[in-house]
């Protein structure tokens, strides 16, 4: 499968971005994109309150020791990361977004499918990009490394799929970082959690056999993107294989998305236009890959496997 990308955003997009510059009509959108991701996921049977205040009521203490020990004090954010993402006002870097991401992600994937229930959705899409691995890749890998890792649902996925191999999970968010230290050390207590950016690692070259991002690229700027390909190759063992799953810019979902639907997914997703812009196939070619296989693995994902060259 190959895909043609729009160099630069079409009309519609520049509209809208006109329309969100205007700062209380972007907020607007903010709120009523959060508001409406709420309302499906209760409709949905996912207990998005409910579940969040549980995480909460932790205890704000208790979550500072925390952060405390698994935050690298001395990493410098890039400028990307600083910006609202997702209607939070300060991004990935708060403990509203970091208990939220569980939830959120049963939400945005309930429906999918029309027959997946509340939670199936997004258990479905993991799976559909795991069947993806499992027939692509010649032999299990032994050590992989699940940039943009979040809370760990993406990198606990990998575990269950690979429970031989070492796993890495990494983030830049000390939060989401912290979220998925408490949720999964008792049970996984090998993973390593890394705060560090995904473009510029502490790991040696060639320490993995697998390399996977799971729904991050669409939330980069294109420079980050192709810097962490880079990255990704430099990290690869001869032969290893880098794995992106992410929306599908070309699925009929979006291309047919209503407009005020795409004005508030817009308004919480500050690099859409860079994501769908991209050529990911020239960036992984330029990157050091092999051509990679290209499937769609739902009505609105689709899954890159890319070879490292020798």
């Amino acid at each position: 499968m190959t895909t043609a990308t729009p160099a630069s955003p079409d009309l519609a997009s520049r509209l809208v971005n006109g329309i969100l510059s205007i700062k209380p009509i972007a907020n607007f959108a903010k709120h009523q994109a959060r508001s409406m991701m709420i309302e499906r996921a209760e409709s949905v049977g996912v207990q998005w309150t409910k579940e969040a205040t549980t995480l909460r009521n932790r205890g704000i203490d208790t979550w500072a020791a925390e952060l405390q020990s698994i935050e690298n004090p001395n990493l410098q954010y890039p400028d990307y990361y600083l910006k609202p993402f997702h209607a939070y006002e300060t991004g990935n870097l708060s403990w509203d977004a970091a208990t939220e991401v569980e939830v959120a992600s049963y939400a945005a994937h309930a429906r999918i499918w029309s027959d997946a229930g509340s939670k199936e959705g997004d258990a479905r899409l993991r799976q559909t990009f795991h069947t993806i691995l499992k027939r692509e890749l010649p032999q299990d890998p032994q050590t992989i490394l699940d940039l943009g890792c979040s809370v760990g649902l993406s990198t606990i996925a990998l575990q269950a799929l690979y429970p031989h191999a070492q796993m890495t999970g990494l983030d830049l968010s000390p939060y989401f970082l912290t979220v998925a230290q408490h949720r999964n050390s008792p049970t996984h207590p090998s993973i390593q959690w890394v705060h560090t950016a995904a473009e510029q690692t502490p790991f040696a070259d060639r320490s993995f056999d697998l390399v996977s991002t799971f729904l991050m690229c669409h939330e980069l700027p294109q420079s980050a993107t192709k810097a962490i390909l880079q990255e990704a190759k430099r990290l690869l063992t001869p032969g290893g294989h880098l794995a992106i799953m992410d929306m599908n810019p070309q699925s009929e979902a979006f291309l047919k998305l209503p407009p005020y639907v795409f004005a508030l997914l817009k308004s919480t997703e500050p690099y859409l236009d860079d994501y769908f812009t991209l050529d990911m196939e020239r960036a992984l070619a330029e990157a050091g890959f092999e051509s990679p296989k290209v499937f769609c693995n739902s009505p609105r994902h689709r899954t890159f496997v890319a070879k490292a060259k020798s």
